[in-house]
């Protein structure tokens, strides 16, 4: 078996680990985003109770704390949709070989989640930094048009 050969085989399951990393990763950060919900629901419930129930002194609990609790669930579960998004997105990239900045911004943003994103992130970028995994994503045909 020549060096090109191999290398090849090498690159196409590093590529292939990957990318089922990034699935993983995905699904896990999606599961993570739905805890986001739930402060959305206790924000709802804020709502609903604050203005019907005093407080042992007799005034009423502020009810901005309800919409806090509300938004900020809101913006960590939109935040863990789009990185949810990025990762799936990247999956499909890997294996279609195209799109190779995508992977790396999603690569980068991965490093955040400590200690499986930091790992999937640095691998990823120690993978397509090699010459024979970039002239795999400069070579790939054009996708088909869309219908």
């Amino acid at each position: 078996m020549q060096d090109t050969e191999r290398q090849a085989i090498l690159d196409d399951e590093h590529l292939r680990l990957l990318r089922i990393g990034y699935f993983i990763q995905g699904g896990t950060t999606f599961f993570v985003c739905l805890f986001g919900l739930l402060y959305v629901f206790m924000g709802i419930f804020a709502f609903s109770s604050f203005g019907n129930t005093p407080t042992p002194r007799g005034t009423p609990p502020p009810q901005f704390f309800g919409y806090i609790l509300a938004w900020m669930g809101g913006l960590f579960t939109l935040g863990g949709a789009v990185l949810t998004a990025l990762k799936f997105l990247t999956a499909r990239a890997l294996g279609r070989r195209r799109s190779r900045a995508l992977c790396m911004v999603t690569a980068a943003l991965s490093c955040i989640f400590v200690p499986y994103g930091t790992a999937l992130g640095i691998f990823t970028f120690l993978v397509l930094e090699r010459p024979s995994v970039r002239a795999l994503f400069n070579s790939s045909p054009p996708a088909p048009p869309a219908a």
